[in-house]
């Protein structure tokens, strides 16, 4: 099937050569979707709970598991040009599996969007003084994030060339302000000012906080024109988003002695700075928008047969999740949403182990990229996969020491490797094909 409406983005397809952009626009949607107050925040926990040497390795140690996760489901993204709810076809989930994975991206990122669009509109709203209103800044950045992500990840590109610098200067300023008035080597070896987080809790934090954005990096990597280019994609924009801004977020979390992101950067950088730190978060939602389109996109196309515009249902998606930022709904709804986040992580795990060890469909996929097209068949249904996403996702959520996200990666790998070496996948594979 040929797509190639902007606005639709090849979310039913796959990106053609053509239409590949450089790496440095792709590493800039990367860097953005981390450099944004939801980030921050991360790193002024860590800062309010942690010395910065502590606070280093939970980063350390989040970082490599989010970069682990991030280069093999990206580096499959751009090798075959299509998303992660499509990828998962024909790695490990089938038609039908797939449709669920992707009607669980459309339910939890919209939420998130929904989320983040109450954080961005409360931040523009308190720059302005309460002039705006809540319900008004609402209406006017859901419009605005819903607008640039119906045209495509062009316009998202185009978008983190503005904010990247623009937050960047932000903490440049901030940073400048610390120093001018403390001894870094203070602040280093300063006791947190709050209660003590544990490493193990701080790792958490830092893995888990994008995680989900990290299953979902093939939605943006598929753009990508080679797998050298998206290992420098993710190990840029992971260790520099993370190791940057959260420890830049620790510093001045000791100097002000607050986890109060807004007050930290309203306190160090002023109304402007505090502007941008809130456009910033543009920068992550759109991504939330965008992963979502992708996801309901492809759960239409499977359980209705109806391929539906991607741009089209960006529009109701975002006036959706616009909606229920403005009347509160979400703030109810924020542990249902944690949850699903946990339901995520598992997915990468059995992707990665079928794409990259069983190879099942590694024949089917490599004849059809040749001719620019998908596979003409994938199983409908694999059970094993369904069955292993589950043990993983109650693993991630029941187990509660460690980090939480890998147990529920490496608990739904190793189940979904002998369960399929058990079952004969073959015999499925005859079971199941369209």
């Amino acid at each position: 099937m040929s797509q190639t409406g902007n606005a639709d983005d090849f979310s039913l397809s796959r990106v053609p050569a053509d239409r590949r952009e450089s790496m440095f626009s792709i590493m800039l949607v990367r860097i953005g979707a981390l450099t944004c107050i939801s980030q921050f925040l991360i790193g002024a926990a860590l800062g309010y709970g942690m010395t910065l040497w502590d606070a280093f390795w939970a980063t350390m140690f989040g970082s490599v598991i989010l970069q682990v996760v991030s280069a093999l489901l990206g580096i499959a993204g751009a090798k075959e040009g299509m998303s992660t709810s499509l990828l998962a076809r024909w790695s490990g989930f089938g038609q039908y599996g797939s449709s669920i994975i992707g009607l669980i991206f459309a339910i939890s990122l919209t939420g998130w969007f929904g989320v983040q669009n109450s954080v961005f509109a409360e931040g523009i709203d308190g720059v302005t003084g309460g002039k705006l209103g809540f319900v008004v800044a609402s209406i006017i950045t859901g419009i605005g994030t819903t607008l640039l992500v119906y045209f495509g990840f062009k316009w998202i590109s185009w978008t983190a060339k503005i904010t990247v610098p623009l937050f960047l200067i932000v903490m440049g300023i901030g940073i400048y302000q610390v120093l001018k008035n403390h001894s870094i080597v203070q602040l280093a070896t300063m006791a947190p000012p709050g209660p003590l987080m544990t490493i193990g809790a701080a790792t958490t934090m830092v893995a888990g906080g994008f995680i989900v954005g990290c299953v979902t990096t093939p939605d943006m990597t598929r753009f990508a024109k080679s797998g050298r280019d998206v290992i420098w994609i993710t190990l840029v924009g992971t260790f520099l988003g993370e190791f940057g801004v959260n420890l830049i977020a620790v510093l001045m979390a000791h100097a002000v002695g607050s986890a109060d992101i807004m007050s930290i950067v309203m306190q160090l950088t002023g109304l402007l700075g505090g502007a941008i730190v809130a456009f910033a978060t543009l920068k992550i939602n759109d991504m939330n928008l965008y992963s979502s389109s992708l996801g309901i996109t492809n759960f239409l196309s499977t359980i209705f047969k109806i391929n539906m515009n991607r741009g089209m249902l960006t529009l109701i998606l975002g006036a959706l999740g616009t909606v229920l930022s403005i009347v509160g709904i979400l703030d109810k709804f924020t542990a249902f949403l944690i949850i699903l986040g946990v339901a995520i992580p598992p997915i990468a795990g059995i992707m990665a182990i079928d794409y990259y060890i069983l190879k099942r469909f590694r024949q089917e996929l490599d004849s059809s990229r040749a001719l620019g097209a998908l596979p003409e068949y994938c199983e409908k249904f694999n059970p094993v996969a369904i069955f292993s996403w589950l043990i993983g996702f109650a693993a991630g959520l029941f187990i509660t020491w460690g980090v939480q996200a890998l147990t529920s990666i490496i608990v739904s790998s190793v189940v979904y490797y002998v369960g399929m070496k058990l079952l004969a996948p073959k015999k499925v594979l005859d079971l199941t094909k369209s």
